[in-house]
């Protein structure tokens, strides 16, 4: 293999902070068991936060971004993994402590590797991302709560971003009737592509009042915004439905009532991707490959770039001009 490679690298002193490429070897990466050829990555948010000197992701520098990547083993000291075998790495430190996806290769701990399952490719999972895997967690915590799609109507928040696209895209795979919320107008025909019944604006969904309890209007939804929308969204969620919750892009604070919840029944789940056991990560990311598996998967693609791209790329996401997936292509 060669000796030097390209790699996406943030650095930080005192004078300076700067986002460019440069040459590292094997020697530059971090301890792990298996080392990979990256073909794919994603852009996520955290990736766009640890792009800026204030983002509070990165801890050391120099450092290498991308919390997800996909990819093929080079060598592997774990006898799980061999050469050639197609991978899957997204979460635990990755992109966050330990150097990530915006690389040519990559060192990874073998315990935090998933094998790709048969029905992906190398691609498709790099669409999906630890965006899709939270939605698809979303997803699957609603089904454990036994949400069917004949109790009613469930709403996404966030529809066009990573976690949001992919939930109105798994939740309409599986028949649910889906209205999606967004504060871009001109995503409409994007979200009816990807399955949505119906566009609410943010206003429809909160409109700047909190009641202890509103009209039922959905059997479910899937949150990745948070703050006083979800709180809003309590109230109006039908007797016995559920709430799952994995963002906090509309703020932390969540001013609801227990009214929701004792009277009710309602549900609030909590959504954690990046410490997930391996067990319920296989079996979710096994789902991602058939019955969750969107049919329009493509067309959750915002663009595909290369490493080359990406200092011009990562600001978008927070300056909120994202819809869909940005795809990092390696090889």
């Amino acid at each position: 293999m060669t000796e030097q490679f390209t790699a996406l690298v943030v650095d930080k002193n005192e004078e300076q902070f700067t986002v460019e490429l440069d040459k590292l070897s094997i020697e530059d990466l971090p301890k792990g068991e298996v080392l990979i050829r990256v073909h794919y990555s994603s852009v996520n948010y955290k990736d766009s936060l640890a792009s800026i000197p204030n983002g509070n992701i990165v801890r050391n520098y120099p450092f290498v971004p991308g919390i997800d990547l996909a990819g093929i083993v080079v060598s592997s000291d774990d006898p799980r993994f061999k050469e050639g075998d197609k991978v899957i790495a997204t979460s635990y430190g990755i992109g966050v402590s330990h150097y990530g996806g915006y690389s040519e290769y990559a060192r990874i701990p073998s315990e935090w590797i998933v094998p790709l399952p048969e029905g992906l490719t190398l691609k498709e999972a790099m669409i999906i991302g630890t965006a899709g895997f939270t939605a698809a967690l979303s997803v699957q915590a609603l089904e454990e709560q036994q949400i069917t799609p004949n109790q009613g109507k469930v709403l996404v928040t966030g529809a066009t971003g990573g976690v949001g696209s992919f939930a109105v895209a798994i939740l309409s795979t599986l028949g649910y009737a889906v209205e999606a919320s967004t504060g871009k107008q001109s995503a409409t025909d994007y979200l009816k592509k990807l399955g949505a019944e119906t566009i609410l604006s943010r206003e429809e969904v909160y409109d700047g009042k909190i009641r202890a309890l509103g009209k039922q209007r959905w059997a479910a939804a899937v949150d990745p915004v948070g703050g006083e929308q979800l709180a809003s969204i309590l109230s109006q969620i039908n007797y016995g439905g559920s709430v799952a919750v994995s963002g906090l892009t509309g703020g932390g604070n969540v001013p609801t009532s227990v009214f929701p919840f004792i009277l009710r029944g309602v549900n609030l789940l909590g959504i954690d991707s990046v410490e997930c056991p391996m067990k319920k990560r296989e079996y979710v990311w096994q789902a991602l490959a058939a019955k969750y598996k969107p049919a329009n998967l493509e067309q959750l693609i915002s663009d595909e770039v290369t490493l080359k791209q990406l200092p011009e790329i990562l600001p978008v996401l927070l300056k909120g001009g994202a819809t869909g997936r940005y795809l990092v292509k390696l090889v």
